[in-house]
């Protein structure tokens, strides 16, 4: 293969994407056409710059890895290596698969793999729907892998005592740097030290939805949504408390919750 690999990433911390970005640009057989700190922006670079590759971190809030995949254009489909932190599920998914993945932090070495095999790949002009319905497959395993039983209680910290605080209750989830911040149904506010995404793979995502890169918010406690200019809306919830919307999940809560 005589021309550059046409490479993209997405990854939503910045140290891990410009980590990557500078290992990509010192092999002079890999040109990198773009970059994305979303799920939602790696959908519009991915499908604007038409990469050969696209390295996705699974764990990105709003859009994560695999919900980029199933929202790409099939014909905009590029080859497809996962990066992630976690080891157990990844690796059995996505090599039964045939799809590559690569374990944060990434080593030079397995990122020059990854490189040569989207190469061959490329070489033996595989058709882009057998790639897709591999990855579609991948993604399922490693959704079945991954599942565990939501969480229906979530222990806080109230002054000098553990508050076991019912997940129903709960009416929104505010990041704050490295806090989030739960605000109840009787508008009691906690505190905890943890992951907005983290938590947000334990909470069943039937009863919480994405507002947008910090906040979650109960579907049972929506009562209002007012749309704004520019395509974002604010949400009221059942507590009187109101939280916006981002423009990219708005458009996923009107085509999928609001129905309009």
């Amino acid at each position: 293969m005589n021309e550059s690999l046409r490479v993209v990433i997405a990854d939503d911390e910045r140290p891990a994407r410009s980590f990557l970005a500078a290992m990509l640009r010192g092999f002079e057989d890999v040109a990198l056409v773009g970059e994305a700190e979303n799920g939602a922006e790696a959908i519009e670079v991915i499908e604007r710059t038409k990469p050969d590759l696209a390295l996705l971190d699974l764990q990105m809030p709003e859009v994560d890895g695999l919900g980029v995949v199933r929202l790409l254009k099939k014909n905009s489909m590029p080859l497809i290596a996962f990066v992630t932190a976690y080891d157990e599920y990844a690796a059995p998914a996505f090599e039964l698969n045939a799809v590559d993945y690569l374990l944060k932090p990434v080593e030079h070495s397995r990122l020059r793999e990854t490189i040569n095999r989207a190469q061959e790949r490329l070489d033996r002009a595989e058709l882009r729907e057998e790639a897709a319905a591999r990855l579609t497959a991948a993604a399922e395993d490693y959704q079945a892998a991954t599942r565990q039983s939501p969480l229906e209680r979530i222990p806080v910290r109230h002054q000098d005592e553990i508050v076991i605080l019912p997940v129903k209750e709960v009416a929104s989830i505010v990041a704050d740097g490295e806090l989030l911040h739960l605000t109840t149904a009787r508008n009691e506010t906690y505190t905890l030290s943890y992951r907005l995404k983290d938590l947000e793979a334990r909470l069943n995502p039937a009863h919480f939805v994405r507002l947008g890169r910090g906040t979650l918010a109960n579907i049972e406690m929506m009562r209002r949504v007012s749309p704004m200019p520019g395509g974002t809306y604010i949400v009221t919830l059942s507590n009187g408390q109101q939280l916006n919307v981002s423009r990219s999940q708005g458009r996923i809560l009107r085509d999928h919750l609001l129905k309009l």
